[in-house]
């Protein structure tokens, strides 16, 4: 009956916001709240219950081990996400203690773990947002989670002192990992593409990554990360993210649904939730300033701030361990964080293009670290995005002698495609900045192959507004998709996957109709 009641509630919940332009996962919040107010009259328990919680906790473990699958180590050394994480979190904590302390009559100590776990921003909620408009390998992308993995370590540092706990002597085994790497390809290389590889994702995020480090005293969300690393270089790595895609989703509908049903809030629970509801907008404000004061310029700046503007998951991790009397309004506060954040980052791109003039004003007089071309050489076709679909069209141009180049936002992927003998570099389609100096002289054809609609929408409709009159081509994904890509400006939009059943059935014509030259009927 329970897990009955529970699938119903989160579909029709997700249905129904969905239909407003939220994000399901606030209905699966809203579902949450709601079993647990009605959970008495159905004959529920008005807690998650242990199947929940261990669905719940799977769903984090495989969504960090996915965002570990795309990260790199040398993007967490970078000044912008130690500088930015560290100087947040204590201009946060410093600020929140006192003001709980005084306004609360809170004591200094408990005042100081409630700062604490209101310091955080999401990891959950901006990796899945950052992933569903394909922007984790995007610049600002890299920076948010950077910062969030770093805050995630703040965090169980905090659980441990405070808890009195301590990593065990065998947690010094993790230091041998490295040495593993080989191995763990090999396995991957033998897995294949089918279930093996899907059980091989779930086996290192969930027993080597959870109950692995978890059994030497180490959180087990850094274990699943630090495992999704290790496989991070592996040129399946992309796929392995790919194959767990559903997985984690249904699991994530537990984490979500855990959070409304942590408890029923009173009066003061909701009026502590509301009032730190409504100073979070200064969140993402803080982010913004200090990643400007780190040269970020605007836009990346604006965008990594916007996704780490809600409260952390981890803080209600640290209220479990350290404080439960807390759990119940720091749930609630978590829960309207994620209302309130979720529509403003889908709005994230024209938001910044709304305030773009102001945002700008910000910005350092010096060269950035994410400085963008503004200049294609003898370039005669630009492709936008090159992925799968763009490094196949990169190669059909270059074969026929055409002269192309290459743009993609994921720097990591513009070396490996470098490496290859592409001519392929940096920049983000969707930034307003690198549309204000590029120079399309020469330029005869545009390809938009990035996966986002909203991508592609913004390319065509900047093309356009600055005089281009040469062939914008764009791929859909969906057929819903054509009309909006035309409307901004695409000369033509082509269906991928009809496409695909379009060649294929050429390529099966073809052979249908060529002489029969197997060996047989050569003899």
């Amino acid at each position: 009956m329970f897990e009955v009641l529970v699938l119903t509630f989160a579909f029709f919940f997700g249905l129904a916001v969905k239909q407003i332009g939220l994000p399901p996962l606030v209905g699966f919040l809203v579902a949450g709240f709601g079993l647990n107010a009605l959970g008495g009259q159905l004959g529920l328990p008005h807690e998650s219950g242990e199947i929940l919680d261990h669905v719940a906790h799977l769903g984090v473990l495989l969504l960090l081990f996915t965002v570990g699958l795309k990260l790199k180590l040398r993007q967490l050394v970078q000044p912008q996400v130690i500088g930015g994480s560290v100087l947040h979190f204590a201009i946060t904590v410093a600020i929140f203690t006192p003001g709980i302390h005084f306004l609360m009559g809170v004591v200094w100590n408990t005042a100081l773990l409630v700062a604490i776990a209101l310091a955080f921003s999401s990891t959950v909620l901006a990796a899945k947002t950052l992933e569903t408009k394909r922007e984790i390998g995007a610049f600002h992308g890299r920076v948010a989670i950077g910062i969030l993995i770093l805050q995630d370590v703040i965090a169980l540092v905090v659980i441990a002192i405070q808890g009195g706990s301590a990593p065990s002597i065998w947690a010094l085994w993790i230091l041998a990992l490295p040495l593993l790497r080989p191995a763990i390809h090999w396995l991957l290389d033998l897995s294949g593409h089918d279930e093996l590889m899907v059980l091989m994702g779930m086996l290192l995020a969930l027993v080597i990554g959870g109950m692995g480090f978890e059994v030497v005293g180490i959180s087990s969300e850094i274990g699943a990360l630090l495992m999704g690393v290790m496989l991070s270089n592996h040129p399946r790595a992309a796929e392995m993210s790919e194959s767990l895609w559903s997985l984690k989703e249904v699991f994530l509908v537990g984490f979500f649904l855990q959070i409304g049903m942590q408890g029923m809030p009173t009066a003061g629970d909701l009026a502590f939730a509301l009032v730190f509801a409504l100073i979070l907008p200064l969140k993402g404000i803080l982010f913004f300033f200090l990643l400007i004061l780190f040269r970020l310029r605007a836009r990346n700046a604006f965008l990594a701030g916007l996704s780490l503007t809600a409260y952390s998951e981890f803080g209600l991790i640290v209220s479990a361990s350290v404080l439960p009397e807390w759990l119940v309004p720091l749930a609630i506060t978590v829960a309207l964080s994620f209302i309130v954040a979720a529509p403003l980052n889908r709005l994230a791109h024209p938001l910044f293009e709304r305030f773009e003039d102001f945002l700008q004003r910000f910005e350092s007089p010096h060269l950035h670290p994410d400085e963008e071309p503004t200049a294609f050489g003898d370039a005669r076709i630009v492709i936008m995005g090159m992925g799968r679909t763009g490094a196949a069209a990169y190669d059909a141009l270059s074969r026929r002698g055409a002269s192309v180049i290459g743009l993609d936002s994921d720097p990591y992927k513009v070396e490996t495609h470098a490496a290859a003998g592409r001519n392929v570099v940096y920049t983000d389609a969707e930034d307003a900045n690198f549309w204000h100096g590029i120079d399309l002289e020469g330029i005869q054809a545009v390809v938009l192959s990035m996966d986002a609609l909203e991508s592609k929408l913004i390319a065509a409709r900047q093309l356009r507004s600055r005089g281009f009159g040469g062939s914008v081509v764009a791929h859909a994904l969906h057929k819903d998709e054509v009309d909006a890509v035309i409307a901004a400006g695409a000369s033509q939009t082509y269906l991928t996957m009809y496409e695909a059943g379009v060649g294929l059935a050429e390529h099966t014509w073809k052979a249908l109709n060529e002489p029969d030259v197997s060996p047989a009927v050569q003899e």
